[in-house]
């Protein structure tokens, strides 16, 4: 890990994943004709257009899918890369006040390495749990990020100088975006005290398929 430049940050910092790729999380929740296809996954922006129709199909072929879940694969896939696309180019940070996020200046990041290193130190051996790990990890950067290029965007057209890290969107979880302003304040470090790491350190819960399928359809309400 790169140590981040300590203070405030002169040059804006443009629009990108925080992390060594820049791939975008994308998920998908399509149900046809009383088939569902639920899936979570991440997707080079700079690839061409045309890999989304051949994935789409390919993803159909493979699980037997009607047709028509085809087009609404690569719709809502292209959704998401233009929603992507659309802060490209954009400045992260504005104003004079800039709060220093390692995660969002550190683009050697890699949530992928993260969670293998994470299952491995609790033991976690199902194969799935490091992927759903770094993909929610790049969706939170993600959140963070558009956070970032909007209280920039805000911070540009206030006359009266209104920090923008003020601006709290609504994520699209459901839940409000961090404002990390008034959580930790312009001269508060986000790093924890030793003294209390044992209260943040990460926790592993043994489920059932039962309260699996519980917690999914809690999530899911939440999510709508």
């Amino acid at each position: 890990m790169k140590t981040p430049i300590s203070g405030f940050y002169r040059n804006p910092v443009k629009f990108r994943m925080p992390t060594s790729e820049n791939l975008v999380p994308v998920r998908l929740d399509i149900e046809i004709d009383g088939h569902r296809y639920k899936d979570a996954f991440t997707w080079n922006p700079s690839d061409p257009d045309s890999e989304v129709v051949v994935f789409a199909k390919r993803t159909v072929k493979d699980l037997k899918l009607p047709p028509p879940f085809v087009t609404q694969i690569a719709q809502s896939i292209q959704s998401q890369l233009a929603e992507f696309r659309s802060y490209e180019g954009q400045d992260m940070y504005a104003g004079e006040k800039i709060i220093p996020i390692k995660d969002l200046n550190n683009f050697d990041s890699d949530p992928e390495e993260f969670a293998r290193t994470f299952c491995r130190d609790m033991g976690i051996e199902d194969p799935e749990v490091g992927p759903a790990v770094a993909f929610a990890i790049r969706e939170q950067l993600y959140e963070i990020a558009i956070q970032s290029v909007v209280s920039a965007r805000e911070s540009r057209l206030s006359k009266k100088g209104r920090r923008g890290a003020d601006f709290t969107p609504v994520s699209k979880g459901g839940a409000v975006a961090v404002d990390l302003v008034k959580l930790f304040g312009i001269k508060s470090s986000v790093v924890r005290k030793r003294k209390e790491w044992d209260v943040y350190e990460p926790i592993v819960d043994l489920l059932s398929n039962e309260e699996v399928d519980v917690l999914e359809a809690k999530e899911e309400r939440n999510f709508r």
